[in-house]
């Protein structure tokens, strides 16, 4: 019975993840690339999209699904983005002063946004999506009539020419822009950055077990993983899946650092609300806590991460495009984490970085794939985009199938426990039955 119920529950929650698996199988073995080389397109998609992923787990945890309204805080980044170039403010510099431009933005829309979603409780992810169109509208009033045309844009390139408005395309490669601001501080070989992450990671458990933070067989486990994965990387097969890899060690340091934002975050009397709110906001408001308010922290906190995230993006890609850089966001950062195993309701940083590998391997091999099978590799590339979809679809699937199962066992519980009831009612009855305590 235990390894009935193991394997179920493991094919029932893990089913799109092991999906994706058996899919990048398969894309790999017909899409004739390399190993090396889909390892180096991997490293590059996931520097500059796994920040804006773990941007959505807080406000999965505290109950409101997948926050769709992240795309309102990558159109914050992009306004930021904007003035930047526009001020002249390079490199490094310019990155950090849109970073602090991006707080203020997208708190005020996260804080819109949140107080809007806890008006229709229950459809948040549908709210969130919807409010995306909406401010998508205004995104565009405001770059091609207000910028450039009520407020001037003096930068060059800035505004499209012999006409008002932002031009179709931000350059960040110029001396103005800050291409490559994060990315280009501290590049390694995929092996001594593997070496340095171990390292760290060694020492933050040690610290958390001086701390007693950890238990000793915890930390024995974590000695023993990096241990293993530095021997396992000596191995001349390993080198070379890894040698076309260069890795940009800071934009790494700030994704760990996210990832370690998260876990402490839950740890806290704040966590602890996001988790309660989650599961049953009754109770939650029962036992004190102000489920509105614990709601909006959440979506503030997303919205200004998404913004983050959305600058790390564009810093790598070197430019993006104004009007459409921000409009897949909440659905391809949806699906990925969706992919890792997460639900609507439940996730966590492992899922997260794990949906984006899947997610992005399938990206990377899916349009090659599709040229070697059908001869097109338009093909696909529809094939990837109606996965983005099906998978959110079949995780809102799964959730109500769920929700269904877990309705039908309670009330099956509540039946049984009535018939016990009425059992034990009947006995007593006849307990008191004359004739049967003569016949006694």
């Amino acid at each position: 019975m235990r390894k009935d119920f193991d394997i179920k529950s493991i094919l029932r929650n893990n089913a799109v993840t092991i999906m994706f698996i058996i899919l990048s199988i398969i894309c790999l073995k017909y899409s004739g690339q390399t190993v090396p080389y889909v390892m180096f397109e991997l490293f590059g998609r996931l520097s500059r999209n796994a920040f804006i992923v773990l941007a959505l787990i807080l406000p999965i945890v505290a109950g409101m699904g997948i926050n769709f309204a992240i795309t309102i805080g990558a159109m914050a980044a992009q306004i930021a983005a904007l003035w930047v170039v526009e001020w002249g403010i390079g490199g490094l510099p310019g990155l950090s002063v849109a970073a602090l431009m991006t707080i203020p933005i997208a708190a005020f829309f996260g804080y819109l946004i949140g107080n809007l979603l806890n008006k229709m409780k229950g459809q948040e992810m549908i709210g969130g999506l919807i409010l995306g169109y909406f401010a998508n509208g205004l995104y565009q009033l405001l770059f091609l009539f207000i910028f450039g045309n009520l407020i001037p844009l003096k930068a060059p390139g800035l505004v499209i020419k012999g006409s008002t408005g932002v031009a179709n395309t931000i350059d960040l490669s110029t001396e103005r822009g800050f291409k490559y601001a994060l990315d280009g501080i501290w590049r390694l070989p995929f092996g001594p950055a593997l070496y340095i992450a171990c390292g760290i990671i060694l020492v933050i458990a040690v610290l958390m077990f001086f701390f007693k933070k950890i238990d000793k067989k915890k930390l024995i486990t974590i000695v023993a993983s990096s241990a293993a994965a530095c021997l396992l990387y000596q191995l001349p097969f390993v080198k070379n899946i890894f040698s076309m890899v260069s890795v940009p060690m800071v934009t790494f340091m700030v994704v760990g650092l996210l990832c370690v934002f998260n876990i402490v975050l839950m740890n806290t009397r704040l966590g602890q609300q996001f988790r309660a709110v989650g599961q049953n906001r009754t109770v939650a408001n029962a036992s004190g806590i102000n489920v509105d308010r614990t709601r909006l922290i959440a979506i503030v906190i997303s919205t200004v991460l998404a913004g983050w995230g959305q600058l790390i993006f564009v810093q790598n890609m070197g430019s993006f495009q104004t009007y459409g850089a921000h409009e897949q966001v909440g659905l391809y950062a949806g699906a990925a984490i969706l992919v890792g195993g997460a639900s609507i309701r439940k996730a966590n940083n492992t899922q997260a970085l794990l949906g984006c590998i899947l997610f992005h391997l399938l990206f990377i091999m899916a349009p090659p794939a599709g040229k070697n099978l059908f001869g097109d590799a338009a093909i696909g590339e529809y094939f990837r985009v109606f996965i983005s979809y099906g998978v959110i679809a079949m995780a809102l699937v799964m959730h109500a199938w769920r929700g269904i199962q877990t309705k039908k066992k309670s009330k099956d519980k509540e039946s049984g426990e009535a018939i016990e009831e009425s059992g034990e009612s009947e006995d007593s009855e006849d307990s008191d039955d004359p004739s049967i305590v003569f016949l006694g």
